[in-house]
């Protein structure tokens, strides 16, 4: 067992950027963890210097940020850095839409930036809290059958190695290292700088409109290219489903305004009082689907806005969530599974269930890796209190999932194992590769990395080179 180090102990240099035993907990209250240390620096000067103190010590070291992935990926009871301060931006290129920035720098702040600049990311996911170092981590995705994950947009990469060394790469400059770091799980070192290939502002105009599920299913190579970026929505226990659609526009800004009551007050309040009651009375749940459905979604919305407000939406309240990636082709038949599970065993689980379309990547951990992908996201809202019940449905799920070669969003908690997984990714053991390269020691792993992919690794490539 490793000594432990107190505060006093570190560098006077370290001391005012330390705190001792932080408790750490994700956004969705799902994960915790209290690291020895916990560690805010301001420069890559002192991330070196925190990472040779770990190897000094043999401590883990783990990076956190905002802690919106619903899973213990960031967990770790050694040295725990939090990048926030790192998010400075380097440079600007106006010609090439280019924008290099510290690796801490949140989605928010980046978004403020690069509109003074006259520029916007291509894609967004959902929410913008996280940090460019924790959406490149886990290949966060937005959707769009022409648009890759959020990592596609990386075009070089700086990060500081387990013998406190830094290592810049880049599709022409260590190649290897750079593919396995656009999606890299925290496996491979502290990144501190990246380029971003951007494109010029953008408005987008978005409609979001029902349908029933079926007839979007039987039409579903259409629905996919009916728009730049689209998303569907599901409602369980119905055949209801709302279809948004965002195109970039030249439009000016609009809103269809929207009764506070129904969208805000009936919407989020009323909506989380009956989940809450639901917890007793489980029954109720189909009842409050349709009724959600009637009185909030059934109704076409319509907005023109700068192109990160349209992308993003309101998470609401913690929740449990579940998403994976499969062939785009083979997506409504796994819904269709789906939804006879729900029925067949008389689930009451909660809406929506969400539908994103990737394009393929060469990312050697994407889950867009080879293949144009279809996201689907399953939820159970966690009310206040106790937990509702969620795990017969995650189980399904996942079963039919992995039916069809899905693979885990890495952000998320999931049932994979290592072998799983090797199975799924033809780069799999490329990254281990490379991992085992630049962390011999495993001073970056924890316990997610262990359950789902270093498990054996440094054993496994041992025998292989004998």
């Amino acid at each position: 067992m490793s000594q432990r180090i107190g505060k006093n102990q570190l560098p006077a240099r370290l001391q005012d950027i330390a705190e001792e035993d932080h408790v750490f907990q994700n956004w969705a209250k799902t994960f915790s963890c209290t690291s020895e240390l916990y560690f805010t620096p301001i420069s890559e000067q002192q991330v070196i210097e925190i990472v040779l103190l770990a190897k000094k010590y043999k401590k883990n070291v783990k990076v956190c940020g905002s802690g919106h992935s619903p899973s213990d990926l960031a967990c770790t009871k050694g040295f725990l850095i939090n990048i926030d301060k790192l998010d400075t931006v380097l440079t600007v290129d106006d010609k090439k839409h280019t924008m290099t920035v510290e690796a801490g720098i949140s989605l928010h702040k980046l978004h403020v930036v690069l509109r003074e600049n006259g520029l916007s990311l291509s894609n967004l996911g959902s929410i913008s809290d996280q940090s460019i170092a924790g959406v490149m981590a886990t290949a966060t995705h937005g959707t769009g059958a022409h648009y890759g994950c959020l990592s596609t947009l990386i075009l070089d990469i700086t990060l500081v190695t387990a013998d406190g060394q830094v290592v810049y790469c880049s599709s022409s400059v260590q190649p290897d290292i750079f593919n396995a770091a656009r999606c890299n799980l925290g496996a491979l070192g502290v990144v501190t700088k990246v380029t971003l290939q951007a494109e010029p502002d953008f408005r987008l105009e978005a409609i979001q409109r029902p349908y029933k599920f079926p007839d979007v299913l039987a039409d579903w190579t259409n629905v996919i290219h009916s728009a730049e970026h689209v998303r569907v929505w599901w409602y369980p226990h119905t055949d209801d489903c709302v279809v948004w659609r965002a195109n970039r526009t030249t439009k000016p800004k609009e809103h269809k305004p929207t009764s506070w009551l129904i969208e805000r007050g009936f919407g989020v309040h009323v909506y989380e009082a009956m989940l809450n009651t639901s917890r007793y009375q489980p029954a109720l749940i189909p009842a409050i689907t349709k009724l959600m459905f009637k009185t909030v979604h059934s109704r076409e919305q319509h907005v023109v806005d700068d192109s990160n407000k349209v992308f993003n939406f309101d998470c609401l309240f913690p929740q449990y969530v579940n998403e994976w990636a499969i062939d785009w082709n083979d997506a409504p038949e796994a819904l269709r599974q789906l939804d006879i599970f729900i029925t067949q065993n008389d689930l009451k689980v909660h809406f929506p269930v969400e539908i994103r379309f990737v394009d393929e990547d060469d990312i050697w951990l994407s889950p867009a890796y080879g293949r144009k992908t279809c996201y689907i996201g399953v939820i159970m809202y966690r009310p206040y209190g106790n937990p509702v019940p969620y795990k017969k449905y995650w189980k399904a799920y996942e079963d039919i999932m992995r039916s069809f070669g899905g693979r885990p969003h890495w952000a998320k908690a999931h049932g994979q194992s290592r072998k799983d997984l090797e199975a799924s990714y033809p780069k799999f053991h490329d990254f281990l590769k490379v991992r085992d390269q630049l962390d011999p020691e495993e001073m970056f792993v924890n316990d997610y990395l262990k359950r789902h992919v270093v498990s054996s690794a440094t054993r496994q490539l041992e025998g292989a080179k004998l």
